[in-house]
């Protein structure tokens, strides 16, 4: 890892933000966050339907998430061309174009096809969505508001987790099934809706209708980074350059290292927290959904602290909160009660956002720095969902090789806790070689 004296000495925010572009209370930055939320809102809740399907269906548990990791496959096979696409097009345009592909997918579901396939086309529109819903920030705000803009979308991209847990929970649960359903199959037609998952999607169908609409209605900003070359072959090398560009500056490499190995983590807790719920607290599917949401409900008040307390600058100080966050994880395994499990799950939320936060906004400033906003986007998607794919695969290889649950949330902390402290070390480590 290469080391400058001080990087944040040769930064210029005005220089970084296009003139008249700033637009933290205004109309157009509201609409971004207002699209942000619906989209994710929606991506939440399918992710509970699709594996309520599989339930239904009767799927070995190992797919559950196998389910997720075909929604990162498009992150991953399509890192080095979303990048410039979305550099390429005013990102209003692609976000509308990405939630267009979300509801196709959806529908796809809906008519049966089978929802590891269908979740995987949803994920290719999330992956083109990406890199435009942050990189817009960068385009349009100046570097000091960078943490408090992450603040927002990040909140607002966590209440649409809580929300989507919670309302997921109650679209796939027997009340649904009992009451709406049954008045739905009492109609001549129903479109052939006869189980709760199949009106959860027709509920989603709706959020992504309103995510688009509001897609239309995003300012249309300079592009910055047209696309110099339109080949595969250019473009992958383009691509290529740019990973090891990121990973070759000091800054970027560590908030790059931790961002993707919180996703990683965080996306397997999630799979994990649904399995523990049902083993240590004897929770059903819809019960065990909404526990989930006290994650997020931590990293929303972890987002806020960081937003107001950390800026920019002193971002690699709250390294240390990823290894409490690894031992905190630990604890889960001497938990029986749902109420000490919801007080954990929060704290372990608020130790995730207290560091991710000012991570996310370092990586997207230096980035933007580097290489442009979509490209730098891209690159951190690449990463995090490689780090997805890759804890999910060795989590489903536990499951089918018939780990407990206490077995398996004590591996995933440890490796939380030991991962944060070799990347802190290292970074001490540089600082000292080169103060």
């Amino acid at each position: 890892m290469h080391k400058t004296s001080n990087p944040f000495t040769a930064l210029n925010p005005v220089a970084a933000t296009p003139a008249g572009a700033a637009l933290p209370m205004t109309r157009g930055f509201y609409t971004i966050l207002a699209a942000q939320f619906f989209s994710s809102l929606g991506d939440n809740v399918l992710l509970f339907a699709a594996i309520a399907l599989l339930k239904s269906m009767a799927a070995p548990a190992w797919q559950i998430p196998v389910l997720q990791q075909f929604f990162v496959f498009a992150f991953i096979l399509l890192a080095p061309f979303v990048g410039a696409y979305a550099d390429a097009l005013p990102k209003g345009q692609v976000m509308f174009i990405s939630n267009s592909i979300k509801i196709v997918g959806c529908l796809a579901m809906l008519f049966g096809l089978h929802p590891l396939i269908a979740y995987g086309f949803v994920g290719l529109g999330a992956a083109l969505y990406s890199p435009a819903k942050y990189g817009i920030l960068t385009e349009c705000l100046p570097l000091e508001r960078l943490v408090w803009a992450n603040g927002w979308m990040e909140g607002l991209t966590v209440a649409a987790i809580i929300l989507g847990a919670i309302f997921g929970g109650v679209l796939i649960g027997p009340r649904v099934e009992a009451q709406i359903v049954q008045h739905l199959s009492e109609l001549a037609f129903n479109g052939g809706i006869d189980t709760a998952p199949e009106f959860a999607i027709l509920v989603i169908l709706g959020i992504y209708l309103i995510a688009a609409v509001l897609n239309v209605y995003i300012p249309k900003l300079k592009i910055e980074h047209a696309l110099t070359h339109r080949d595969p072959a250019s473009l992958v090398k383009e691509f290529c350059l740019s990973l090891g560009m990121l990973w070759k500056d000091p800054l970027g490499q560590v908030s790059l290292a931790v961002t993707s190995l919180f996703w990683g983590v965080g996306t397997s807790l999630r799979f994990i927290i649904l399995t523990w719920a049902a083993a240590a607290l004897e929770l059903d599917l819809e019960r065990a959904t909404q526990l989930t949401a006290m994650v997020a409900v931590g990293l929303a008040i972890g987002s806020v602290i960081a937003a107001k307390a950390v800026p920019v600058t002193h971002a690699v100080r709250v390294l240390p909160l990823g290894i409490a966050m690894g031992l905190v994880v630990l604890a889960m395994v001497w938990v029986t009660d749902w109420r000490v499990a919801s007080l954990l799950l929060i704290l372990i939320g608020i130790l995730a956002g207290s560091f991710l936060i000012p991570m996310n906004a370092l990586l997207q400033h230096r980035g933007h720095l580097l290489m442009g906003s979509g490209h730098s986007i891209a690159v951190q998607n690449f990463n995090e969902n490689l780090s997805i794919l890759l804890l999910l695969g060795a989590y489903s290889l536990m499951i089918r090789a018939g780990f407990s649950i206490d077995t398996v949330v004590i591996v995933f902390g440890l490796f939380i806790a030991l991962s944060m402290g070799v990347i802190h070390h290292r970074h001490r480590h540089d600082q000292d070689l080169n103060p």
